[in-house]
């Protein structure tokens, strides 16, 4: 047996020096994560058992998450990575979207991040303005959107676009075209878009710490905002979801109090990170194996 584990030790030596990204990487907010294969599976609260989150007559809030993209979406796919009341999509570098790119800082291959709020608009139901923000592929984002005061602000990271606008988000969404559940990663298919030839599809990667609350929480104006532990709750928290289920979990549990606990569908789960860095990791990472 001691022959064996010192083969092991010896092969690890050897490999993860050369593939340290192979392995699943630690969330910034540490613990577990929600794992999306991009092709069907997705999380849930069931519409017609849970309504919508945030309240009527919301006009300041923040939804947030911790995401992390691996498979880019095909050209014509909004990969959703949240939708309801808001709506987070992230979309590939291609042709079309030419314009943006001359008005954001971007580099080849990040994705477009789109965040959208869902609003009463002479008496139809519309959605906000946008303005898109560069989202890096094979890393943790921390994405966020907040509206207060006739403001809302999309937030990558330390970076923030903010639009003057108002918003009371829609309570009645009887006319959406899309499922109105409150999902993470998609809807379990692709749906066609109301407009043009795009679809809404799944969002492949990892999402962590959601966090759903009726304050603003970002000072958008301060440098280096970025949240860098798991996110509290506290009276303003409707949702928070941390992920930190035993690995292979299906059932993600509402960590505010209200038990919007949401259903792992067509094999959305949690996983045990096994973070490994270049150098440096070798015991942390032969411990970790031998449970």
């Amino acid at each position: 047996m001691i022959y064996l584990q010192i083969l092991a030790c010896l092969f690890l030596l050897i490999l993860l020096p050369l593939s340290a990204k192979a392995f699943p990487p630690a969330s910034p907010a540490g613990g577990n994560y929600l794992v999306l294969d991009g092709v069907d599976d997705y999380a849930v609260l069931d519409f017609k058992t849970f309504d919508v989150l945030l309240p009527k007559g919301t006009d300041e809030f923040t939804v947030e998450a911790w995401v992390y993209p691996t498979t880019p979406p095909a050209e014509n796919i909004y990969a959703t990575i949240l939708s309801q009341q808001v709506r987070m999509e992230a979309v590939s570098d291609d042709d079309g979207w030419a314009d943006i790119k001359k008005r954001i800082k971007w580099q080849k291959g990040d994705l477009f991040l789109i965040i959208q709020g869902h609003v009463r608009i002479g008496g139809n139901l519309g959605s906000t303005g946008f303005l898109p923000i560069a989202l890096s592929p094979n890393q943790w984002n921390h994405v966020a959107y907040q509206a207060k005061g006739g403001q809302t602000a999309t937030i990558v990271n330390d970076l923030a676009k903010t639009v003057p606008q108002g918003v009371t988000l829609a309570h009645d969404l009887s006319a959406l075209k899309h499922p109105k559940d409150f999902t993470l990663g998609g809807f379990g298919k692709k749906i066609k878009t109301p407009h043009g030839d795009g679809f809404w599809g799944s969002f492949a990667g990892y999402i962590d710490e959601v966090r759903i609350s009726t304050v603003a929480r970002y000072d958008v104006e301060k440098q280096g905002f970025t949240p860098r532990n798991k996110f509290n709750k506290d009276r303003k928290t409707i949702a928070l979801w941390h992920f930190d289920e035993l690995s292979g979990n299906q059932k993600f549990s509402d960590a505010s109090g209200n038990a919007y606990h949401l259903e792992g569908k067509n094999g959305a789960k949690i996983s045990i990170p096994l973070a490994v860095e270049a150098e440096g990791k070798l015991t942390t990472t032969w411990g970790r194996l031998k449970e």
